[in-house]
Parts: structure tokens; C-alpha cells; sequence
């Protein structure tokens, strides 16, 4: 049977799109995501999305978080970037995938620092609450808005599904080359797999659909090197037609708190 007592253990939001994620013991659960969660992103000259899946370098910056602002690091070098920027007149359409949004462009002393350290010419931009980015019909439950994350505003993974990926692995990897916003411990490998309607604490979600993985799980989040680790391991069993799964997708039917700690409840099954 599926065991039914499971503790969220780790919170996690990542500020600016691809690069270094912040842990948190509390957080706000907005409509497109974790408050602050990837509402910054770097586009290229064409205002398209940049991520480590084509440059691994990105994962070098590493962020940290003050009163009122991101502290971004890349070696010793640091800037800071508002929580919330001022809102400017300055709107640009950027692309990420195959959305195209409505974005604010920041100024240019921060597109000129990132494009420093990462060797690309890039530009930050912002994404504001208000600015719509539909989360994808066919799966969309209710309409749900999702911030600059891939496609969907939450995703969670079991502790207990990294720890089987790893006894297949001959080196082990962490869970930051998944990029989770919620971590949890009890259950079964895979047991999120298969989730309806489940609570976290006071907040009611609904999983979605499996997170489909790509290379960006292959880079290194200390060296920003990429290998083979771990997505030809996951191929050849967490497989379905062209897609390898590990992990799901949510979205949030309440927009309250949620807190390390917190029990996480199943309500429904797919």
C-alpha cells in the first residue's frame, strides 16, 4: 500500500531562470509559482531564453538571499538584483520555448555584468505577476498562469526516488540537477508519480503530469561541466515513448504558506 505519512523537507525557488537555486524554510505559494521563483531570465540578442542546457556555465552564478534583494555570485564577483524591481515602461517580448511573454528590461549595468562572466552577450529581464503565461491546455486544470519555470509552476520530487536513481549510478548525484521546488521524504521510489490531488500542509495541489527531463540533469551544479550522469541511466527505465520522466509537475489549488516540515497528504490518485 502507499504509505500515506510523508514530510516535505526541502523548499526551493531559483530566482533567475537556470541559474543557482535558494533554499528556503518557508514560502509563498502564488498562483504562478513560489513567490520570487524564476521571475528573472537571461535572453540572448534575439530575446530568446538562455539555460544551461546550452551553456553549463550558467550554473556557476549562485544566488543567495538578503532582506530585499538576490545577491548573484559568480566567483568573487557579486551584484544584487531587487526582490522586486521597479516596474518600467520598458516592455519586450522575449521567447521561452514557444511562449512568447511580455517581460520589463532591467538595466543595462546587469545585462553587461552577466554577459561578463558568462561569455555571452545576454540581457535580464523581468517577469511581472501580472503578465500572462498560460500553463499548457492540455493539461491545464483550471486556467493556471505559470512563471518562467519550463511549463509548469511547481514540480516535486521524492528523496526516495533520487536514492533509487542513485544505486543504479556508479557516482551519485544530487538533487539539484533537478531542479525540484518541493522535497520529500517517506513513500515509495516514484510514489509522486501517480498523484491526483494531494495537501501540503493547509495547501491543496493537483499533479499535472510527469516532469520530462532533458540535459541540463547531465550539468554539474559545482563545476558547470556536463557528462552522461544521470539521463542515460534514467533512459533505459524511466522511459515513456520519447520522454524521461523523474518527478511531477503541480499546480496549486490554494495560495497560502508552505514550511519545511510540512505533511504532505494524498488525496487522489491518477
Amino acid at each position: 500500500m502507499h504509505q500515506r505519512f510523508m514530510k516535505l523537507t526541502e523548499i526551493w525557488i531559483y530566482p533567475v531562470k537556470s541559474l543557482g537555486g535558494i533554499r528556503l524554510q518557508r514560502a509563498n505559494v502564488l498562483p504562478k509559482g513560489l513567490e520570487y521563483d524564476r521571475r528573472y531570465m537571461l535572453v540572448d540578442e534575439n530575446n530568446r531564453f538562455i539555460t544551461q542546457r546550452v551553456f553549463p556555465q550558467l550554473a556557476l552564478f549562485k544566488l543567495t538571499l538578503d532582506d530585499n534583494v538576490f545577491t548573484v555570485a559568480h566567483g568573487n564577483d557579486t551584484i544584487d538584483l531587487p526582490k522586486q524591481p521597479e516596474l518600467n515602461d520598458k516592455l519586450t517580448t522575449v521567447t521561452i520555448w514557444n511562449d512568447a511573454v511580455e517581460a520589463v528590461e532591467l538595466d543595462q549595468k546587469y545585462n553587461q555584468w552577466f554577459s561578463d562572466r558568462a561569455g555571452i552577450q545576454c540581457k535580464l529581464i523581468f517577469f511581472p505577476e501580472g503578465n500572462e503565461r498560460p500553463v499548457d491546455k492540455d493539461f491545464a486544470k483550471n486556467n493556471e498562469q505559470v512563471s518562467l519555470a519550463d511549463g509548469y509552476p511547481f514540480l516535486i520530487i521524492g528523496q526516495s526516488s533520487l536514492d533509487e536513481l542513485n544505486t543504479r549510478l556508479e557516482v551519485s548525484v544530487p538533487m539539484n540537477r533537478f531542479r525540484p521546488n518541493f522535497v520529500f521524504e517517506g513513500g515509495k521510489p516514484f510514489e509522486e508519480d501517480n498523484w491526483g490531488d494531494i495537501k501540503i500542509g493547509g495547501n491543496g495541489f493537483t499533479g499535472l503530469k510527469l516532469c520530462a527531463r532533458c540535459v541540463l540533469t547531465t550539468v554539474n551544479q559545482e563545476t558547470g561541466q556536463m557528462g552522461n550522469e544521470p539521463l542515460a541511466t534514467l533512459s533505459r527505465f524511466r522511459k515513456v515513448g520519447s520522454k524521461v520522466n523523474f518527478g511531477q509537475n503541480l499546480v496549486a489549488r490554494d495560495h497560502l504558506e508552505v514550511n519545511e516540515g510540512d505533511t504532505i497528504e494524498v488525496e487522489s490518485f491518477q
